[in-house]
């Protein structure tokens, strides 16, 4: 974590009904105990995706994370004309010239890397005009290689093909990336985001279903399938922070990207659902609550405010959520002080604003808007000042 840092956390109490939002190896939706209580469990990873790839559409910009850029490679090469031990070759010429000593590959799997790469989607397409531009080389190299029955040194430009490879793309700059074979290719991810947990305790709940056969054959009944799938529902308690430091240097400085891309990220981690078992449970509710604060140094969670699960008492875990929220929020306020502090704010269905959470906004949209505004401010102090 740098020292100054400012930080953007984001609080956000959903409903979701019945659904499997994320499933463990059982199939079954994964839970946590937390406070003695069995809890519904959304991972980090399960939410972030649909996060990023919504980022994506939006930009008009997309990333993959892949293993397959080689065997893609020789599939795009064959589809072009050039033979397949050519293209094969070719493939494998990428990941060796990627470095010196090469990005460790799977020969019996086409090169594909060991390393999971994270890069814009468009690298194939300028892989292949390298290559091109190269092709005699390549040629001469695998001729060689035939002759002498060794392997083939790097055929191709080492700096233009690492340069492709670690390439960034917004989403890229916002979450980060990990390429540990190439450290020039590292960055720092600006997000953090929590697994989200339901408030309170949650039981899975046995859904017993049969697919009836509509071309029975005579005196059969009965159905084709019978299962037994499980589903959770509750008010999930979801946390992210967004170092904004971090961010705008990922941005080479470029403060009004940042704000920008702080703008959409808001928006879209508010709307953004998984999406497993959609087609059959449908889970797309929004959330009842959003609420912002802008930190100098350390973001907080508020996790802790439901480590004694919530009850229902006769309204539903919604407003008890709310309130316990709102609660620990001022608590917060209390035991850690305001002065670092910059700005707070919320957006609610509850019709009315909620003291202790701020600045009460219409909707997601003017909150979103909000925050890509306050993550700028120049005070209490300026973005990145070490106080």
């Amino acid at each position: 974590m740098t020292s100054g840092s400012r930080f953007l956390d984001l609080h956000i109490l959903q409903p979701v009904t019945a659904s499997n939002l994320n499933r463990g190896e059982s199939g079954q939706p994964k839970t946590i105990k937390w406070g003695d209580a069995e809890r519904a469990m959304v991972s980090s990873a399960a939410w972030k995706r649909p996060v990023r790839l919504e980022m994506e559409e939006e930009l008009g910009e997309s990333a993959a994370r892949t293993r397959m850029v080689p065997p893609v490679l020789a599939e795009a090469l064959r589809q072009q004309g050039w033979p397949d031990d050519l293209a094969d070759f070719t493939a494998a010429q990428v990941a060796l010239s990627a470095k010196t000593g090469g990005l460790k590959t799977n020969p019996q799997q086409g090169h594909r890397t060991q390393a999971m790469l994270y890069l814009p989607t468009d690298v194939t397409g300028r892989l292949l005009q390298i290559c091109a531009d190269h092709r005699g080389e390549l040629e001469q190299a695998l001729a060689d290689q035939h002759s002498t029955g060794k392997q083939a040194p790097g055929a191709l430009p080492t700096k233009q093909i690492a340069t492709e490879l670690i390439r960034r793309t917004t989403t890229i700059n916002l979450f980060g990336r990990m390429l540990a074979e190439i450290p020039t290719g590292h960055v720092d991810g600006a997000v953090q985001m929590a697994p989200a947990f339901t408030v309170h305790d949650t039981s899975l709940q046995p859904d017993f279903f049969t697919a009836v056969e509509d071309w029975p054959r005579p005196h059969e009944a009965g159905s084709a399938h019978l299962e037994t799938a499980f589903l959770t529902a509750g008010v999930f308690y979801r946390f992210a922070t967004v170092n904004v430091t971090e961010l705008i240097t990922n941005l080479d400085g470029d403060t009004a990207a940042a704000a920008k891309v702080i703008d959409l990220f808001v928006w879209t981690f508010t709307m953004a659902m998984p999406q497993a078992k959609r087609t059959s449970t449908a889970p797309h509710s929004v959330p009842d609550l959003v609420h912002y604060v802008v930190r100098h140094r350390r973001p907080i969670s508020y996790g802790a405010a439901f480590e004694q699960p919530v009850t229902a008492r006769g309204q539903g875990y919604t407003v008890p959520a709310r309130q316990a929220l709102a609660d620990y929020a001022a608590t917060i306020d209390r035991l850690v002080g305001t002065r670092r502090r910059i700005a707070h704010g919320h957006a609610t269905a509850a019709g009315h604003p909620i003291d202790p959470l701020g600045t009460c906004h219409p909707g997601f949209e003017d909150l979103a808007t909000a925050c890509a505004a306050a993550v700028l401010t120049s005070t209490p102090h300026a973005i990145g000042d070490v106080a």
